[in-house]
């Protein structure tokens, strides 16, 4: 196992700890009989980590794949590993940026997350 792969885990998990951020976080208490609507109602940063959340489940395709890819062409196991170590990092920044609401710190962040699944689908080339 990589640690690329292992990266690949981590993006996947990742979505359920800003949900667990936005679900038992403040003084509301979570209704599991509708939680889609529950976490529609949130504000603030509970809602901020519904967002990230949400966000998170996007960017996991791309990544996976990516970091699949990138194996399958050959591309250097150091480099498949430094980039996607590095976008596991940005991703958890980018959580951090949403919650805290640093909306244009927040995009930058995410550039630089897309940065990484670009290099990665392109490592093998």
């Amino acid at each position: 196992m990589t640690t690329a792969y292992l990266c690949v885990l981590a993006a996947a998990l990742m979505p359920y700890v800003f949900t667990s951020l936005a679900k038992f976080g403040g003084g509301k208490r979570y209704n599991n009989y509708s939680p889609r609507e529950f976490l529609d109602k949130q504000e603030g940063y509970q809602k901020r980590a519904h967002w990230a959340q949400l966000n998170s489940f996007e960017a996991f395709p791309a990544f996976a794949a990516a970091v699949i890819i990138a194996h399958l062409t050959g591309a250097e196991q150091s480099y498949i590993d430094t980039l996607a170590l590095a976008f596991i990092g940005i991703r958890v920044v980018y959580g951090v940026m949403y919650i805290g609401n640093f909306a244009a710190l927040r995009s930058v962040v995410w550039a630089a997350g897309v940065g990484c699944t670009v290099a990665l689908f392109l490592a093998g080339a």
